[in-house]
């Protein structure tokens, strides 16, 4: 197979998995960039990743930290007393029609 990628297999621990994401980190390359030039499979990297992530006891290293969808502005001053129509067409014939005041 010309062009094919021979990848020499390497076993490493769990401190040179941590030594190759640093690596990773400071390198600015993608996953897949940052892979191919180690000369490391991503899924050997991903696999990884998450294991070193939950034997330090962090979460998961590929997902990021969660952060809530939805912000309470709380209430909106006086605005209870004006009338509100909505009307929301929502195809074939189905119409939603909502009214506050």
């Amino acid at each position: 197979m010309a062009g094919a990628i021979k990848r020499k297999w390497r076993r490493r621990s769990r401190d040179e998995w941590r030594e190759v994401f640093a690596r990773h980190v400071s390198s600015g390359l993608s996953v897949a960039a940052f892979c191919a030039r180690e000369s490391i499979s991503v899924s050997s990297f991903q696999r990884w990743r998450a294991l070193v992530a939950l034997a330090s006891g962090a979460a998961d290293a590929r997902t990021p930290a969660r952060q809530e969808a939805f912000v309470d502005l709380g209430v909106l001053g006086s605005g209870g007393a004006s009338r509100l129509e909505l009307k929301l067409d929502l195809g074939g014939g189905l119409v939603l029609h909502l009214v506050r005041g």
